[in-house]
């Protein structure tokens, strides 16, 4: 049994898989609340099926980009899990997982994160000839930068797309295929999919050396010393 854990953004959700099967899934809207809500809605999904951590055997983690207390409450939790049960850990990124979602469109797929300052987190992947591929590394940008690079009819996706969808459509216009809010929510199962990859090959991460993936640093930090 192995458990996907994503709390990067607002969204945040818990799957349990087994043998590479969905077996319970649990999506909802925290807000800031991950630190509160995390341990108890993780228990509940568990005692569903009468289930103890000790079933689990492998640990699937989202670390981000994302939120900064969100990405810590999820990672902390996945690599105490990975420590003292002693199983396997896999991060994934979580541009990645919201991408993943919508790849048997076929398309181009361009998650967006709202970065802050104006700015947006993004990356593109794409299937293609049954290989799932990154087409551009996760990175910071805008907007008008952002469309500027696309070409061709893309799916945009992520929260934080139905806020600027009108902005997404007056610079792309029909090159720009935005998911409704439902088929966009995102979803464990599909982090717990690509995990599983990684677990079967053997391409774990080391729970000490393991670290949210933020692309900037906190706009509150240590000051340097003079």
């Amino acid at each position: 049994m192995q458990l996907a854990i994503d709390t990067s953004t607002d969204t945040a959700s818990l799957a349990l898989v087994r043998d590479g099967d969905l077996v319970a899934e649990l999506t909802w809207r925290c807000g800031q609340n991950h630190t509160r809500q995390l341990l108890p809605n993780l228990e509940h999904l568990l005692h569903q099926f009468d289930l103890s951590p000790q079933a689990l055997t492998g640990i699937i983690v989202a670390r981000g980009p994302g939120s900064f207390n969100g990405l810590r409450v999820g990672i902390s939790v996945a690599k105490g899990l990975a420590f003292s049960l002693g199983v396997p850990i896999v991060g994934i990124s979580t541009l990645e997982v919201e991408a993943y979602q919508h790849a048997e469109t076929g398309l181009p797929v361009c998650p967006v994160f709202n970065a802050g300052r104006g700015e947006v987190a993004t990356a593109t992947y794409r299937r293609s000839r049954g290989r799932w591929l990154q087409l551009a590394p996760e990175h910071i940008s805008t907007i008008e930068a952002l469309c500027s690079g696309i070409t061709s009819k893309t799916v945009l996706c992520g929260e934080y797309v139905t806020v600027i969808a009108e902005q997404l459509r007056q610079h792309l216009g029909s090159k720009a295929v935005v998911p409704s809010a439902t088929t966009g929510l995102r979803r464990a199962a599909f982090l717990a999919e690509l995990g599983l990859k990684r677990l079967t090959a053997g391409d774990t991460d080391d729970p000490a050396t393991l670290q949210p993936l933020y692309l900037r640093r906190p706009s509150i930090t240590r000051a340097k010393h003079r």
